[in-house]
């Protein structure tokens, strides 16, 4: 006979609904499972439950009824005896309870990764083990398990999520660790080059979910994602595994961490309180590994974004800290718009945290030269070679490098910020090795900047702004820039003069060695280059006196030497189409005179009434500006 169940829920109480099952039969089992009154039968439910077997034997061996019973019972001659049962606290609720039954009235049940792990619990308080009855509850939960849930990591999270009501009844079964288990081995035999950054939007993955599955993790709740964690740190060594599941995280549950995403969320992620977020990005913070992991622009912009939302949110000093080392070992992959870091605090002056770059920007320099001194130790050690000593530095250079110019360009964007005091500008100006630019440029940028947004500071504090440049290192278009600024103070403008007339003439001197000068031109220019640097000396300790006539001096001086290096520069164009037109002229009598070989030298001095070799020089502007260099560089260590 078939059992049919119906699934109508039909008030008893105000409080209380009501579940039946119709087999023709009256109920004489009624269960109370949370807000549910389940009307059931006594031969479905002991024949797969021993826990239903037991409790209804206990209640027919001691029979409890009161004496109203026993008298309402002499007067029906046919009663059937009903047992009443509860579980208050049942894994699962009434959902899980509802389904267990259907099990035992033999209905097909759909198992799914949502439901297993309370039907295991469910099959676990019901003792519907195998032992009892044939092909029970608890085995085809199990199977469905190790057959579908442990053979992917989208399922387990699914199980995992199912399991925080279940607790700790999902933990004693090992529902819960078998999960971890198999999000672990996944992490373990992936392809660790895939796990390089940038992080992926979550819900972009591959449709077969591929080697995305860590997107995946977003979905856990916070108590067992951070049980993931902790196991996938003490058993998978690669970093940026574990950093791309954290970050992820981040980006799905706290808003502004995504600044590319605009902080936008799917409509089936709950909002957590200001309080959870907090709490949350702390933990996050602090399970990221000290070490850097995969470097990339991305990351670091993904890490200035939870350093934000650390500020908003009020976060521990120790997460901001963790943050700001974690940014200072990639600096050199952020960008501008990342250090633009806005001060949450009231007492605050600036538009922008200074402070915050100052101390990222210390844990950069700490982390160069804690390198510095290891390659130096490890090589001292090993006795071998300086081969890849030369390459770390050339690496390590080019870092800074790349370092200086960023807070070149962070100096210029916060120069005009009113409340800048000179002496915070000094200290990021000045917090970098000279190696650390080539030419100062920028930093002349930001100087002219805020002598422009601060025209009232001190004139002593304004020569003190000046110093962290060094006009040496301006290039020949700065220098005419800045010789004609009237923010500088005059002694700095008496340095850039005279400076930028030590590089014209180094720069007509290199032009003319590539032309036809003779040695007493080269002596003469390499004197008055030699001469300008004392007078270079000389003017800077002079100081105030007499500066108008010196300054007056210079700027005619520099502009004739900009003439005179303009003349040198068609002279050497002009040589150069000489060159070419008597190459090309070469490569034509080649070609007629190949019968002729012993006559064709005669034809071309007759042609051009000149002697030359067979070999002509390329003499195009690259060849003569790398001539220039070198020759420049051996007058200089003549010198």
């Amino acid at each position: 006979m078939t059992t049919t169940l119906s699934a109508d829920m039909q008030p008893e109480s105000s409080k209380r609904q009501a579940w039946f099952c119709t087999t023709g039969l009256p109920s004489d089992v009624t269960v109370d499972v949370s807000n549910m009154t389940f009307h059931l039968h006594k031969l479905p439910l002991t024949a797969k439950s021993k826990k239903f077997h037991d409790l209804i034997t206990e209640l027919e061996t001691n029979p409890k009824h009161s004496e109203e019973d026993e008298e309402n019972n002499e007067e029906i001659h046919e009663t059937i005896e009903s047992y009443h049962l509860s579980f208050p606290d049942f894994p699962g609720g009434s959902e899980a309870f509802e389904t267990a039954v259907k099990f035992c009235y033999a209905v097909k049940i759909e198992l799914n990764s949502s439901n297993v792990a309370a039907l295991r619990c469910a099959a676990e308080v019901l003792e519907m083990t195998e032992e009892y009855s044939e092909d029970n509850l608890v085995s085809k939960t199990e199977s469905f398990m190790n057959k579908t849930v442990l053979k992917s990591v989208k399922e387990c999270v699914k199980t995992l999520n199912s399991c925080e009501d279940l607790l700790p009844l999902a933990d004693s079964l090992g529902i819960v660790q078998r999960c971890i288990d198999c999000v672990v081995s996944k992490a373990n035999a992936s392809d660790p080059g895939l796990f390089g950054w940038p992080v992926s939007e979550v819900g972009n993955s591959s449709a077969d979910g591929g080697d995305r599955w860590f997107d995946e993790l977003v979905y856990l709740n916070p108590l067992l994602f951070n049980r993931v964690i902790s196991a996938i740190k003490s058993r998978v060594a690669n970093i940026g595994i574990i950093e791309n599941c954290l970050v992820s995280y981040a980006k799905k549950h706290i808003p502004g961490v995504n600044r590319a995403g605009g902080g936008r969320r799917s409509s089936s992620s709950s909002v957590l309180s200001e309080n959870e977020q907090k709490e949350l990005l702390e933990t996050i913070v602090m399970n990221l590994p000290e070490e850097s992991g995969v470097k990339s622009s991305q990351a670091v912009t993904l890490f200035f974004g939870m350093l934000r939302a650390t500020n908003i949110l009020n976060g521990s000093d120790s997460c901001r800290s963790k943050l700001e080392k974690k940014i200072g070992l990639q600096l050199e992959q952020a960008t501008l718009d990342d250090l633009l870091v806005p001060s949450y605090s009231y007492l605050a002056e600036t538009l922008y945290d200074v402070d915050c770059v100052q101390r990222i920007l210390a844990h950069f320099l700490h982390s160069v030269e804690r390198v510095s001194i290891g390659d130096v130790i490890e090589e001292a050690g090993s006795g071998g070679g300086g081969g890849s000593g030369v390459e770390e530095d050339r690496v390590r250079y080019g870092t800074l490098m790349l370092v200086g110019k960023l807070i070149d360009g962070y100096l210029s964007e916060i120069a005009s910020d009113a409340n800048l005091k000179p002496e915070k500008f000094l200290e990021l100006a000045l917090a970098l090795p000279d190696q650390a630019r080539v030419y100062d440029d920028g930093l002349y940028r930001s100087v002219d900047v805020y002598l422009k947004a601060h025209p009232w500071i001190k004139e002593a504090d304004r020569e003190k702004i000046c110093g962290v440049m060094d006009c040496q290192k301006l290039t020949l278009e700065a220098c005419t820039h800045a010789a004609q600024n009237e923010r500088l103070p005059l002694r700095a403008v008496v340095q850039v003069l005279f400076f930028e007339q030590l590089q014209l003439r180094q720069a007509i001197a290199g032009t003319l060695m590539n032309a036809d000068i003779g040695p007493s031109d080269v002596e003469r220019l390499h004197g008055m280059v030699q001469q300008d640097e004392s007078v270079v000396e000389d003017g800077v300790e002079r100081g105030e006196r007499g500066i108008g006539n010196t300054l007056t001096a210079a700027v005619q001086e520099n502009q004739v030497l900009r003439l005179d290096m303009d003349s040198m520069r068609t002279r050497v164009h002009h040589l150069e189409r000489e060159c070419s037109t008597m190459k090309k002229a070469i490569a034509n009598i080649d070609k007629v005179s190949l019968s002729e070989p012993r006559g064709w030298r005669g034809s071309i001095t007759k042609k051009f009434s000149c002697k030359f070799k067979t070999q002509v020089c390329d003499s195009h502007e690259p060849t003569i500006v790398e001539a220039r260099k070198g020759r420049t560089h051996r007058h200089q260590k003549q010198q």
